[in-house]
């Protein structure tokens, strides 16, 4: 089966009674990229990691844009199976259907085995309006945070909201 265009996104989310805003911009491989682009669209913004366990199970994890994740704990928290790995470019497209760069939690609409547990970091969903790229990284999508929850339900992917480790903080000695 075909992956969705971004297009074809949109439509899905028009279909189900979802308000979007779109704005079209010069491709961003990086959040530092983004950040002129970000300063100019209201809402929060996400980065978003495409993440497996030791068992190959995969996770999509989506945060607030600057927040600090702790990727040695972050297993403990989702319940997996040992420590996380990045997936491969290889993966992201045959599971998600998207390139590295436009990694988004829209991508799920197109894991129809149910490959990919989706986490949202609930700083992220302290907002009312939040961003993502609509499958490509030169456009920028605007959508309320229950929008998002209920586009993802729509998709089979019932997201688990939840608090990511954080770096644990330098211990400084002063001598």
């Amino acid at each position: 089966m075909p992956h969705l265009t971004p297009t074809q996104l949109l439509d899905r989310l028009a279909g189900l009674g979802i308000s979007t805003e779109t704005v079209e911009h010069e491709p961003v491989f990086t959040v530092a990229e983004s950040r002129h682009i970000k300063a100019c669209i209201p809402g929060a913004h996400s980065k978003n990691l495409f993440v497996k366990d030791k068992k190959g199970r995969l996770f999509l994890i989506t945060a607030k844009h600057e927040t600090a994740i702790d990727l040695k704990r972050t297993h403990e928290v989702l319940g997996a199976s040992g420590r996380l790995s990045f997936g491969s470019a290889d993966q992201l497209r045959e599971v998600l259907g998207v390139e590295p760069g436009s990694v988004t939690p829209f991508a799920v609409a197109n894991d129809t085995q149910g490959r990919v547990t989706m986490i949202l970091d609930a700083k992220l969903m302290e907002h009312e309006r939040v961003n993502f790229h609509p499958l490509v990284n030169s456009m920028t999508t605007g959508i309320s945070r229950e929008d998002l929850v209920k586009f993802l339900r729509s998709t089979g992917h019932d997201p688990i909201i939840l608090h990511l480790p954080e770096p644990a903080e330098e211990l400084s000695i002063t001598p």
